[in-house]
């Protein structure tokens, strides 16, 4: 049984125009171009693709048991506590060979589980898709903040469950390949929060997807990771850095969306993954305000 949670927070949704350079596919008419864009689906991580082959990934592989050699003797510029916590991920496995094996699983999943919800009941049509975009609506990389599901129409939605009628967001979710990232302030609505939870509580506890391994690191944690390996190589390496491009590697602020707690950007692991709301340094002020949160050990 999952917890109950006292953080809720409803986004509003918005239908807006492109930002920046983007692919034109055609022009319906003079003041209509319709372009592709990509999308990055609110409210989850999935495993890492980026050392783009197994050769690459096994390069990773070296690098982030380097990165457990250097944390081990103190050169990382890591707390006790996240040591405890990290060595593990890094030493009992292949961290790079896994991750990429876990992103293109991830990514056929996806594809498969798009093409079986997108095509109609009589095989011959796929439905539109219906996009709820966030707040701010675009990422650092131009992308289009949303979630997306297939478009049903009013008549079918009428005899769908929630969960029938769910985002593909929660469709990895509870495919194991997705880890849950909820990001202030885009944080489900309250009718949407208890079932993701509930999703993501049930895809670990059944060992989905990429929690078939124990020490898989989430997409973001493998992101962490490799900018505290360049990082602490610097340092190794006898470059003088400031206190904060040191900890240049953690980013977010992390609250409990169970008892409002909040912790830095190193503890994040005290809070279960489930229960995780992510929070920008820019934006902590905000939330505190708006969600009551309860600075611990900060």
């Amino acid at each position: 049984m999952i917890k109950t949670t006292q953080i809720l927070w409803q986004t509003a949704g918005q239908n807006l125009p492109s930002l920046g350079a983007k692919n034109l596919i055609d022009i319906s008419d003079g003041d209509t171009p319709n372009i592709r864009m990509p999308i990055r689906m609110l409210s989850i991580d999935t495993p890492e693709v980026t050392a783009r082959s197994l050769k690459g990934a096994a390069k990773v592989d070296k690098k982030f048991k380097q990165l457990a050699k250097w944390i081990k003797e103190g050169k990382a510029p890591v707390s006790k506590a996240f040591q405890m916590y990290i060595l593990p991920k890094l030493e009992n496995v292949d961290a790079g060979t896994l991750q990429y094996q876990q992103g293109k699983q991830a990514s056929a999943y996806y594809q498969a589980q798009a093409k079986a919800r997108l095509t109609k009941a009589n095989g011959r049509k796929e439905r539109k898709l219906f996009i709820r975009a966030a707040e701010p609506p675009f990422d650092n990389y131009g992308r289009l903040l949303a979630y997306v599901a297939p478009a049903y129409s009013r008549k079918e939605r009428s005899t769908m469950t929630r969960r029938e009628r769910a985002t593909f967001n929660l469709d990895m979710i509870a495919s194991g390949w997705a880890a849950p990232f909820i990001l202030f302030p885009n944080i489900p609505g309250e009718l949407d929060l208890p079932l993701f939870i509930e999703t993501a509580v049930n895809a670990k506890a059944l060992n989905q997807g990429q929690y078939q391994e124990k020490w898989s690191l989430t997409g973001y944690e493998y992101r962490m990771c490799e900018k505290l390996y360049r990082i602490t190589k610097k340092l190794v390496a006898g470059d003088k850095l400031s206190y904060s491009a040191q900890l240049a590697w953690r980013s977010r602020y992390c609250a409990d969306l169970r008892d409002r707690r909040l912790v830095g950007p190193e503890d994040y692991f005290l809070i279960p993954e489930a229960y995780r709301l992510w929070i920008w340094p820019d934006d902590v002020q905000k939330a505190i305000g708006k969600l009551n949160l309860v600075p611990f050990g900060i």
